[in-house]
């Protein structure tokens, strides 16, 4: 019994050391960011980049179709599958990938060894990017956030994602996408408090080529993510409260 116990006890110190160890090598993403205020703020709000993208016939005659109530081609009678208060009855659907970047609340970052969760305020949506050395899991079909594997790539997250159904839109300004876009993610911190995202979209039915943008975070250290529910937009009345305080 005692051998049992040291040979247990040793066990468990070495998979302790294991996890310092693959802790003290990864860069640290964790912790409550949200979209940093800057001259282009406003604008990356509902955008990814300030020119358009370079739609194919397919998307343009999409993006005809949509009325965003957000941007510079916003809409009374929006049909924008998110947005609660549409008035097509169609709203609280899932923004889906990337879109839920652009979405106005602040999101968690949960990291772990093989893996790093990504925790939204926003109607508390979560993605799993695996970073274990796994293959994509096409098993499952297409989905709302698709499915996420990474690896790091010295300070650098890279983040591949496939499998994204064509039931969302790519921003908030309407653009669309098909079920063959694929993303990828480069992120990595700045300095301590901030946190760039350059992500790049590849959607040959939709675009004529790749396109993308940079977006940065800012991490709160006080803040945590709180209840936010689609239809009850208290907490974005509490968020603007803090963007006004400077997000402190």
């Amino acid at each position: 019994m005692r051998n049992h116990s040291m040979g247990l006890l040793f066990a468990l110190a070495f998979s302790g050391l294991a996890f310092a160890q693959q802790t003290a090598a990864t860069p640290d993403l964790s912790g409550v960011w949200n979209l940093r205020g800057s001259p282009q703020t406003r604008f990356l709000s509902w955008g990814f980049m300030a020119d358009e993208p370079p739609m194919t016939p397919w998307a343009q005659e999409k993006f005809k179709a949509t009325k965003p109530s957000f941007g510079p081609r916003s809409f009374k009678d929006s049909n924008d599958p998110v947005n609660p208060t549409t008035l097509s009855a169609v709203g609280c659907f899932p923004p889906g990938m990337p879109r839920i970047y652009l979405q106005p609340f602040p999101m968690e970052i949960i990291q772990s060894p093989g893996r790093v969760m990504l925790v939204y305020e926003f109607n508390h949506f979560i993605r799993q990017i695996w970073t274990d050395g796994r293959a994509h899991n096409t098993d499952l079909g297409n989905t709302w956030f698709g499915d996420s594997i990474g690896k790091w790539e010295g300070d650098t997250l890279v983040v591949d994602t496939i499998g994204i159904n064509d039931k969302s839109w790519i921003d908030r300004a309407g653009h669309p996408h098909s079920d063959q876009l694929h993303v990828v993610e480069r992120v990595r911190r700045l300095d301590p408090a901030t946190m760039q995202i350059d992500l790049t979209f590849e959607d040959p039915k939709a675009y004529t080529k790749p396109w993308g943008g940079t977006l940065r975070f800012q991490r709160h250290p006080t803040w945590n993510i709180t209840e936010m529910v689609c239809e009850d937009n208290v907490n974005f009345d509490e968020f603007l409260k803090n963007e006004e305080k400077g997000g402190k």
